[in-house]
């Protein structure tokens, strides 16, 4: 599917937040959380902009990502949006919206294996960093 190339980053971040959430809640209900209000409260942890910056970061630090992804990603940093959450800055904005963009494309491009590689680790990332 080449189409996923030719996609605004914009879009591409659009499906991979909403592909990201359904992973964490899935990974929330296996560990056990059935209590609506904690599942809430422990996914907003993964998906908040902060944690998916921390996650790209690393990512990119440990060169952890190909060239094809690394172009994506910056792509989606670069990406011009309308507006910024009052509660973040916008350099870290721009780099969770490049984890999101990286996550819809290689859902789009059909890398279903390599998608779920990322995301198991930018779980494992996240859980690190609230010890």
């Amino acid at each position: 599917m080449n189409k996923a190339k030719e996609l605004k980053s914009l879009a591409l971040a659009y499906i991979g937040d909403a592909i990201y959430e359904i992973y964490v809640r899935e990974y929330l209900i296996e560990k056990g959380n059935v209590k609506v209000q904690a599942l809430h409260q422990h996914a907003v942890s993964f998906v908040k902009a902060t944690s998916q910056a921390k996650v790209i970061h690393t990512w990119i630090d440990t060169d952890m990502l190909t060239e094809e992804e690394q172009s994506i990603v910056r792509r989606g940093r670069n990406a011009k949006s309308g507006s910024v959450p009052k509660n973040t800055s916008v350099q870290t904005y721009r780099y969770s919206t490049a984890f999101e963009a990286l996550l819809g494309y290689l859902y789009l491009d059909g890398q279903k294996d390599r998608l779920k590689q990322l995301i198991d680790n930018a779980i494992e990332i996240t859980e690190k960093g609230e010890d």
